[in-house]
């Protein structure tokens, strides 16, 4: 490990020890208060992974929508214009 790796560690120790001597709760409310914080970040995780999942599914759908009306079209030009080629041959 480099020295700016090491320094770091000491660092992270030192902030962790100097906070635990400060914090203003006993052990178990400040468990207690990262239990609770931890889950609301889950379910607000939860809930915009699943917004995220609601809007990639609509854009999903709402293309293939599109590509299926333009198929659809080019489909309808080229029957038509398979007719009109069948027309001028045979008048």
């Amino acid at each position: 490990m480099n020295n700016n790796g090491f320094g770091f560690l000491i660092g992270l120790g030192a902030g962790v020890g100097i906070g635990m001597l400060l914090a203003p709760r006993s052990g178990e409310k400040t468990r207690s208060m990262l239990r609770d914080k931890a889950a609301d970040g889950a379910t607000y995780l939860r809930q915009r992974t699943a917004d995220a999942r609601d809007v990639a599914s609509e854009t999903i759908r709402e293309g293939t929508r599109k590509i299926t009306k333009g198929t659809d079209a080019v489909r309808a030009a080229m029957d038509a214009g398979k007719q009109a080629y069948s027309e001028a041959i045979h008048s």
